[in-house]
């Protein structure tokens, strides 16, 4: 039977992420939810920073899990299924057109940003805490992030922070007890490609010391992106950036 998850509302903080760390050290294992209004620091993948204004939700579940290091990666695939599935839920149960997932760690409409996971982690020698921040926009897009982004109040999905956090609270529960600490993750995997692009789609991937250009081939068993690459080979990919690409720009660089 599903447990209800503590939860925490702030009027401000820096981030949630980094109030959930902060909380850890001091002796709390969660799970705990922590919701801020606004975020005064918001931060995403590789440190950047964005708007975090009130209307939209700012969340972090702060929970201790005995998984091994090597499956802490997935949870951001896992993080964005449940996502994918709130949203649809918020949307009394129907995705609204154009809901994808977008590896490793953004939800989009379309080509445009509306959520976005930021999965942190202290590994300890028998289990890791873990910080499993999500942003969500509901009511507004912050228009200074590099590339499109848009907001569920666009798309006919009418929502508050509070009502999300419950839907995401839910399907987060759901997702990680199916993923059982990375031995479900074959399902997890399964459930990601059916809300992920389209195999063959053109994409590029920036992983900070190369840009590798070309079509989508999966995931592979550990949650790692899969890239087919001009040349024709087959580029296993564990971190970077991942752009979609227009159909005419495959293998281009």
């Amino acid at each position: 039977m599903r447990q209800r998850v503590r939860t925490i509302v702030l009027d401000e903080t820096g981030s949630t992420n980094r109030e959930a760390m902060a909380r850890a050290a001091a002796g709390e294992s969660g799970p705990l939810w922590i919701m801020a209004r606004r975020q005064t620091a918001g931060r995403g993948r590789s440190g950047r920073s964005w708007a975090s204004e009130p209307g939209n939700l700012y969340a972090t579940l702060l929970v201790r899990l005995a998984c091994p290091p090597a499956a802490i990666a997935q949870l951001s695939l896992v993080a964005g299924v449940a996502t994918y599935d709130a949203i649809a839920e918020a949307a009394a149960g129907r995705a609204p057109a154009g809901l994808r997932l977008k590896w490793p760690n953004d939800v989009l409409i379309g080509n445009a940003k509306c959520a976005g996971i930021l999965a942190e982690s202290i590994i300890g020698s028998d289990a890791a805490t873990l910080a499993i921040g999500v942003g969500i926009n509901l009511s507004w897009h912050p228009d200074n992030l590099g590339r499109e982004a848009t907001h569920l109040a666009l798309h006919g999905v009418a929502t508050t922070p509070d009502a999300m956090l419950e839907d995401l609270s839910r399907t987060m529960q759901e997702r990680l007890a199916e993923w059982g600490n990375g031995v479900g993750f074959a399902s997890l995997r399964q459930a990601w490609l059916e809300r992920g692009g389209q195999l063959g789609e053109p994409c590029a991937v920036d992983t900070g010391t190369e840009r590798i250009a070309g079509a989508f081939a999966g995931l592979d068993e550990s949650g790692a992106l899969l890239i087919k690459d001009g040349a024709g080979r087959q580029r296993i990919v564990t971190f970077g950036d991942v752009s979609l690409l227009p159909v005419d720009a495959e293998g281009k660089s």
